[in-house]
Formats: C-alpha cells, structure tokens, sequence
C-alpha cells in the first residue's frame, strides 16, 4: 500500500511539475489577459513555433482536441491544394439535347456541375456568352440541371443554428450558382410612407413581397426592423418583408439564401441569358447529362489556388464543403461522397507524418459543434505547409491583418499591421486563431491558440488572442 501511495504521489507531482513548466512558458502579457478573464488554463492549447526550430518556444496542452470552429478551414484548403495542385480546375458543361439550326436550338440544354466552389454571377454570365458564341439563341425547352457528380444526403440548413437562409448554411451541391445567395437592399421610397426593395441578381423566379413601412426613429435595432419569412421554405421561391423600417435609416443591405440550387441556377440562367439576348421556353428540371455526349461550352473556374483566397480570407463555408466533395475525386469515382472526402483528406495527413487521431472532421468548414482537433496538429501541418512547393499560394489565402479579411482591424495602422497571415475561427465558447507571424527578427512563427471556454467568443477570445500575437511579433 506505501508503494503505492509513493507512486500515486510520485505521478500527481510529475503532471503538477508537467503543468507547471508549460505555464511558465506563456508570455506574462497573455497570462495577465487570461487572468483578468479568469479562464481556465484547462480550456486553453496554444502552440508558439519558430518554423526553422525543432522545438517549440510556448506549448500549452497541445494534445487536447478541441474545436477550432472556422480555422479548420486551413487543413482543408491545404490538403486540397496538396492533393489537387494549385492550377486545378471545375469545369461547368453545357450540352444541347437535339438539333440547333438558325440560333435555334430544338430541345432541352442541359447543365452539368462538377462542384465550381466560385460560379458566381459574373462567371455564369461569361459561361452563357461562350454558349452564345457557339450560335445559339433561342432554346426550344428546358434547362436540365445535373448535379449528380456529388452525392449529396438530404440535410437540413437550419439544423446548426435555425437559420436556414443564412449564407454560410448553404448546403453543398455539384451544380450550386453564386451560392444561392441574393442581396436584398433597402432604402426608403420618398413618401415617408414605403420602402423599396431591389434584389440582386434579379431572379425572375423569385416573388418578394414588400409589406415595410416606415417608422420615426433613429437608425438602430436589429436588422433595422426588417422581419424576413419564406412561406414555403421547401421551395424557398417566395420571400416576405415585414416590420417597420427607421426613418432616419439611408439604406440597408441583407444578404440571404433563397430557392433551391436547381431553380437558383434557372432563375440566373434566365435572366443572365436575356442579357446576351437569349430565350428560353422552357422551364427546368433536374436530370442527367448524355453519357457519351458533347458538350457545346465547357466552362472551366478559376484555378484552386486563387478560389482558396476567397475560402479562407473571407471563411466561405459552402466553398469549403465544396472542396471536401471535391477532394474525393482524386481517388473515387463519381458520385462521391463527404466521408470519402475525408478519407483522401486522412490518407493524406498519415502519409506526411501528422498524427491525426484526435481529429474529427464533420463538413470541413467549422461550422460545426462537433470538429474538433488538436494545436499540435494544426502547428504540424503549418509546418508542413511552410515546406511546401505551395507555401506561398497557401500563406496568401488568409487574412493579412491590418490589411484585409477578418483581421482588417487588427493592429491597424501600427508596426505590427501586414505582418502576419491568420485564419480566425468563431463559434458560440470557441476562439481560435491560427497561421504565421514574422517578428521583428526576421523569423516566421506559426501561431496556434484554440480555446473553448463558456463566452469567450464575446471578447476575452480577441484579447486573449491580440495579447499573445503582439508578444510573437516583438521575439
């Protein structure tokens, strides 16, 4: 019984001799903010690493997997654009089901998606130019939408937070145009009395009714006032404005996800197509494109290395879940599958040596409760990532703070702004952020803080955050 009372003793001392040398090693700055917040070191990794060293200069709980909330984005973009390459491309195929003779095309146009992350409007419309070019005009029939390239479950976007038509819970799909999204801008009529409402794009699709009216009143409140519901949420093709909007408002701008995919794309097609002078008789319809087909136009996206900008400088979701799908393609057949995009994604971090036991991937975006991973992955693949052929490609996807995307504000206008390249990540009781900083000295550090704590994301997460990068830039 004394021995093993002596080893019991022996063990407690040891993790307490443990912990206390991983405290000492946090900066006194950070430790000051993490006291006045009073949050618990237990809920707190932090990873400070010079990337030319072996060891690194802080460490605390390295091994404790937790959610890093958006900042997962960064293993997935990294991976695709390992695996992938950096000149990968989508290609979007337009195919004609039957004759075309004088402009006329005597059939339906089938539209076929293999998961362009970034088919915006302005994309959409260069692709319907390229079909103009090729003589058609007038489509006697339907546009037929195929996205069977993913296979994609039924899911429900409002299951994360009961905001179905919220941007960044946009449900992937092979055949997704501009994210479903519509920009809703409000401004008032004149009369004192009405509000107008403008939607871009334009979706001839779409019925908006307006039942806004205007309120004396300063200009505050959320979403000023302004109450959106969509009857039919199945079909999303209807939306309602209600509530009373505040005189002394100029405008306001609500962005929001609206339709299906397959009648998003028609609704665009439609009106993008009357630009270049176009018709169509028809209406649409979810099918396959011919398997041994031609296609008229294949429209080819802009190159992954450019789309992951867009991905992690502005933490895109559905462009991240898209990657995901994508991903699988390098080792499956179509359709694939999310699961299989994490296999490729798994495969790829054994093969490279990072350990990746403790990971657990749910949509490859963050939005998620259930994500989690570790610091000591995450400063692995930075490390790995700072080896890379794609180093630069990879670093100039996050946000420079001072300068641009989600850390615009940080440091602005002091020494510290433009030098450093993070990838921030929120959630209700997580903050993270994550990426690299060159110090004074010249040397590049990779940067890993993840904490979950109840309401850290109200504040104490930015300070703790802020803290721990200034003492990083100044070694």
């Amino acid at each position: 019984m004394f021995k093993t009372l002596a080893l019991a003793v022996f063990v407690f001392a040891s993790l307490w001799l443990r912990d206390a040398a991983a405290l000492e090693q946090i900066p006194e700055p950070v430790q000051r903010i993490i006291r006045t917040f009073k949050i618990p070191h237990g809920s707190i990794s932090m990873i400070v690493h010079d990337v030319a060293a072996e060891s690194p200069v802080v460490s605390l709980n390295p091994t404790v997997p937790r959610n890093p909330a958006s900042a997962i984005k960064l293993l997935t973009t990294f991976v695709a654009l390992d695996v992938l390459g950096p000149t990968y491309t989508w290609a979007t195929e337009l195919y004609a089901l039957g004759p075309i003779n004088n402009g006329v095309l005597d059939g339906d146009l089938v539209l076929k998606g293999y998961g362009d992350p970034y088919l915006v409007v302005e994309e959409f419309w260069k692709m319907l130019g390229a079909l103009r070019d090729q003589g058609v005009a007038t489509i006697n029939g339907d546009l037929v939408i195929d996205d069977s390239h993913f296979a994609v479950p039924m899911l429900d976007p409002g299951a994360f937070d009961r905001q179905p038509h919220r941007l960044y819970n946009v449900i992937p799909s092979a055949a997704l145009v501009n994210f479903k999204a519509v920009e809703f801008g409000f401004t008032p009529a004149g009369d004192g009395i009405h509000v107008r409402i403008r939607a871009r794009p334009e979706l001839p699709n779409l019925t908006i009714t307006n039942r806004l009216s205007i309120i004396k009143g300063p200009c505050r409140g959320y979403e000023l006032g302004i109450t959106m519901d969509i009857p039919d949420p199945a079909v999303a093709d209807r939306v309602v404005f209600s509530g009373q909007f505040p005189s002394a408002c100029r405008s306001h701008t609500m962005h929001r996800s609206v339709l299906q995919p397959a009648s998003y794309a028609f609704g665009t097609f439609q009106r993008l197509w009357g630009h270049w002078g176009g018709t169509i008789s028809g209406g649409f319809r979810e099918g396959l494109a011919p398997e041994n087909g031609r296609p008229l136009v294949v429209w080819q996206s802009r190159p992954l290395g450019e789309i992951i900008r867009a991905v992690n400088k502005w933490s895109n979701n559905v462009m991240t879940r898209l990657l995901l799908y994508s991903l699988a393609t390098a080792k499956f057949d179509p359709p694939v599958t999310k699961d299989q995009g994490i296999a490729v994604l798994r495969d790829y971090l054994r093969q490279n040596g990072l350990d990746d036991t403790d990971l657990h991937i749910d949509n490859g975006a963050g939005l998620s409760r259930d994500t989690r991973t570790t610091a000591e992955l995450m400063t692995g693949l930075l490390r790995h990532a700072y080896r890379s052929p794609y180093m630069p490609e990879f670093i100039a996807s996050m946000s420079i703070n001072g300068l641009d995307g989600p850390t615009r504000r940080r440091f602005r206008g002091r020494p510290e702004a433009g030098h450093m390249h993070l990838k921030t990540g929120r959630l209700d009781g997580v903050s993270a952020i994550v990426g690299y900083v060159v110090a004074t000295s010249g040397k590049t550090y990779s940067i890993v803080l993840l904490i979950n704590h109840n309401n850290v994301h109200k504040g104490p997460g930015i300070e703790i955050q802020n803290a721990l990068l200034k003492w990083v830039y100044r070694q």
